[in-house]
């Protein structure tokens, strides 16, 4: 065997090689037996090819120069897919493939060790953070977002209840005299599986027993039949993760339709319960700002300052499991063609984006702004950045916090005066 060919062979072992079509496999193998390219351009390569195929963006024998010198070919591919991860993502001819319908899932009940209680996953003192608190009561989520976190720690088709949560909840102790802001959205949606195998009994009853917590549900349903059955402690806040019908069309697979989530909220507004929503991940396409704006703007039209507690803006970050993990699923994305730059040893969109798009987000609700009032003492309702540096707050806000201290204090001050609860620090 040429020797080449047995190095070859060696470098497409753990790549995802065999995930691409036969006539691609077959040219990356011819030409890398004629140029020779060393074991890292090999993987490179099948990379770039696998990226093309899921962001519907051609093939690689479309791109492929015509040269006969290494360096140059492998440089002048590399160029070639930077110009089409750099573009403004265009869905306009976005065909999805392999798309569930619905999802099938296997239910199971584990007596998980510890409590789940902890800070959020992502928080970090390289960005401003709030340091929200949360609480594990499901792993794993039924809708299929293609920019999702979850999948990369949990096996998406199994999901997990905690057997022993009640008693836990129970049993936490928590100091009386101090607010705490905890989340159950982090590991699953909260409200998709409804009350099954009592959750939200008990997440209602931890509410009522313990005041100072302030308990956010946060999710990409309509499912909210409990809240409208049941009485609900006003130390609950509900928020809904938003985006364009674009993206919730292509890229959040089985979740509610924009609609759904905006009655949903309104209902539950409806009823008195403050709503919140987030804008995280605002994501970079063509005429991504026209459409976000029409989603902002319905907002104001059918909400009222003093019913949301907050809204949010967040967007696309990636740590190298994410990316590994979006390359071996078999659905169509354009998710990861994006120009990616180190964001805190994350890859996310560059600077002058992102201030594009949270700048305009924020101005937007210019509406709902607080007037004459100190940060920590937000008159209507709350803003942040949510994963993003001291520097593009002021930027895009024309405000931020010193300290992540502080901006939870300026948080949980808004939040307990909206829900008309003592602030304790």
């Amino acid at each position: 065997m040429d020797l080449y060919l047995e190095k070859f062979n060696n470098s497409i072992k753990n790549t995802l090689f065999k995930k691409l079509p036969s006539e691609m496999q077959e040219f990356i193998k011819q030409k890398s037996l004629v140029l020779r390219f060393s074991h890292q351009e090999i993987k490179q390569i099948i990379d770039i090819a696998r990226d093309l195929n899921l962001w519907d963006e051609g093939s690689i024998i479309d791109i492929f120069p015509q040269h006969d010198q290494k360096r140059v070919v492998f440089a002048r591919l590399k160029k070639a897919y930077d110009e089409i991860r750099s573009k403004p993502n265009s869905y306009k001819n976005f065909k999805l493939k392999n798309i569930p319908q619905e999802q099938k899932f296997t239910f199971a009940k584990e007596a998980k060790e510890g409590f789940g209680l902890g800070l959020c996953p992502v928080a970090s003192e390289k960005t401003r953070c709030c340091n929200l608190l949360t609480l594990d009561a499901v792993e794993s989520c039924g809708f299929d977002c293609s920019y999702c976190s979850i999948q990369s720690f949990y096996n998406q088709n199994t999901i997990t209840f905690d057997s022993n949560f009640k008693d836990k909840l129970k049993n936490l102790k928590l100091d009386a005299n101090k607010t705490y802001h905890i989340g159950t959205g982090q590991a699953s949606d909260s409200l998709m599986w409804g009350n099954r195998e009592g959750i939200l009994d008990a997440l209602f009853s931890f509410a009522r027993e313990n005041p100072n917590v302030i308990l956010e549900f946060k999710t990409k349903s309509d499912n909210i039949k409990y809240f409208l059955e049941n009485s609900v402690p006003k130390n609950i806040l509900c928020t809904w993760s938003l985006n364009t019908p674009t993206i919730i069309e292509n890229e959040e697979h089985l979740s509610a339709s924009l609609d759904k989530r905006i009655k949903s909220a309104r209902t539950l507004a409806d009823k008195g319960i403050k709503v919140g929503f987030h804008f995280h991940p605002i994501v970079h396409y063509e005429g991504y700002l026209d459409e976000y704006k029409e989603v902002y703007k319905r907002l104001l039209n059918e909400f009222n300052a003093h019913e949301v507690a907050l809204v949010s803006f967040g967007t696309l970050t990636f740590i190298k499991p994410v990316i590994k993990q979006l390359r071996e699923r078999d659905f169509k994305t354009k998710i990861t063609q994006m120009p990616l730059v180190d964001a805190s040893g994350k890859g996310s969109y560059p600077e002058t984006i992102k201030v594009e798009m949270f700048k305009h987000a924020y101005e937007s609700f210019a509406p709902w702004h607080p007037k004459g009032t100190s940060l920590g003492a937000h008159k209507d309702t709350f803003f942040y950045l949510c994963m993003e540096s001291h520097e593009m707050w002021a930027k895009c806000f024309g405000y931020g916090y010193s300290t992540n201290n502080d901006f939870e204090r300026a948080m949980l001050s808004a939040y307990a005066k909206k829900l008309g609860m003592d602030f304790l620090i």
